[in-house]
């Protein structure tokens, strides 16, 4: 059974607060994996939308794991649309 403080993901954004975030799934397209994370609202924040997802590179270091901000329009991109033909998959069973 996985303990789930270890669902909790904590990073910094581009102002330097720390924002929390539930590990929802690890998907892998291409040889390099991603990270699906739904933001964990601690303060009633307005300008998130409810059940918004973030999807975010995933990389090794040594035993750590990296989150990183995908800047790539195209390879954004290509991770959604295969996050949504997941999804559509999901639908036609």
């Amino acid at each position: 059974m996985e303990n789930e403080e270890n669902r909790i993901v904590e990073t910094v954004d581009e102002d330097g607060n720390v924002v929390s975030f539930e590990l929802y799934d690890i998907i892998e397209l291409e040889e390099q994996e991603y990270a699906l994370l739904l933001p964990i609202d601690d303060d009633d924040d307005q300008d998130s939308e409810e059940g918004e997802l973030v999807i975010m590179r995933l990389t090794q270091d040594g035993e750590e794991y990296i989150f990183e901000t995908i800047d790539s329009d195209d390879e954004f991109n290509k991770v959604a649309e295969y996050i949504e033909s997941m999804d559509e998959e999901d639908e036609e069973e």
